[in-house]
């Protein structure tokens, strides 16, 4: 699907008011209003061989995007970390609605051929995925809070029950979590998300969240999409630190950290914690590895269909 001359390959920067568009064969600029009758108009005037990079924002290039992809245009939504980095990398100075347009469209014409095509998400995903996001937003209010009344022992009274209006926020998004899986026949792949020591009810939903979104081949694609692959910098004898490359959705990952020291106190999973411990590892970085493993078997099921089995410590499952 590499980019050559038989695509007209245009890179739009979104803005909630504005859009910027760049033409890489014409080298021509064109602003409209990010509104779905500008956006409509502005479509119907583009080739049918069109092919659209947009910089992904938190809504606001979702109207393009899906009125694009309706009409039958390639479109392609780069996070704004790899544009930045790619600014960086070929020598870009300026910063700007246009030059960003511009950049896009440079983006897609050279790096086209490694880059797949955006696809609309089933239905349910982006409602299990706004949940998730809400009832993160909810915990970390909740913590935020906690910390810092925590020590005002004449509010203690009124802040207990104040926090327990968060408890009940918990609970219906919880319930309202178990509906959606329900009525989107994702019951039974929750359920073997589940059954591996130390992932409960929301980590399994997260990964199945996760696992619907794309068609993933190997285990290796679903954790670089969860952000939990790691980057690594080595040069001659020099060796960098390691660390996950974090891309993609935050609150997956932290589910799944609290998964792992869910696990690790497990028959199932505390040898494998200390042996990592044992060969010097730090506390989090067992925990990440032992994340990833459990992110790794949760994949395996989900793509096999089949059932886990914990036998002595010792993890069976279909091979991903």
């Amino acid at each position: 699907m590499a980019m050559r001359v038989e695509k007209f390959i245009i890179g739009v920067d979104v803005a909630k008011v504005e859009l910027v568009s760049y033409c890489e064969e014409t080298a021509q600029q064109h602003s409209l209003k990010n509104t779905k009758p500008e956006i409509r108009k502005w479509l119907a005037l583009q080739p049918a061989n069109t092919a659209i990079c947009v910089e992904a924002t938190n809504v606001y290039h979702l109207d393009l995007v899906e009125m694009a992809y309706e009409k039958g245009f390639a479109v392609y939504v780069v996070d704004g970390y790899q544009l930045s980095n790619y600014r960086k990398g070929i020598g870009g100075r300026a910063k700007t609605d246009a030059s960003d347009a511009c950049l896009l469209a440079r983006f897609l014409d050279r790096e086209g051929s490694l880059l797949r095509p955006w696809s609309p998400p089933p239905a349910v995903y982006s409602k299990l995925q706004s949940l998730l996001r809400r009832r993160a937003a909810l915990v970390s209010a909740r913590t935020s809070l906690t910390q810092s009344w925590g020590n005002e022992a004449s509010l203690k009274d009124a802040f207990n029950s104040f926090a327990k209006h968060f408890e009940s926020l918990d609970l219906l998004i919880q319930k309202r979590l178990k509906t959606l899986v329900r009525e989107a026949g994702l019951s039974e792949q929750v359920a073997r998300c589940q059954a591996v020591e130390g992932i409960g009810f929301l980590t399994a939903v997260a990964l199945v969240t996760a696992f619907i979104r794309g068609d993933f081949k190997r285990s290796d694609s679903f954790i670089a999409f969860l952000g939990m692959d790691l980057k690594v910098a080595e040069s001659g004898q020099k060796s960098g630190r390691r660390c996950l490359t974090k891309r993609g959705c935050s609150e997956v990952r932290r589910l799944l950290h609290n998964a792992a020291m869910a696990a690790s106190k497990t028959a199932a999973w505390k040898e494998v914690y200390e042996h990592y411990r044992n060969t010097g590892k730090a506390t989090t970085q067992a925990l990440v590895i032992l994340s990833r493993k459990l992110a790794r078997i949760a994949f395996a099921l989900m793509k096999t269909q089949g059932e886990y089995m914990s036998k002595g410590g010792k993890k069976h499952c279909p091979q991903p």
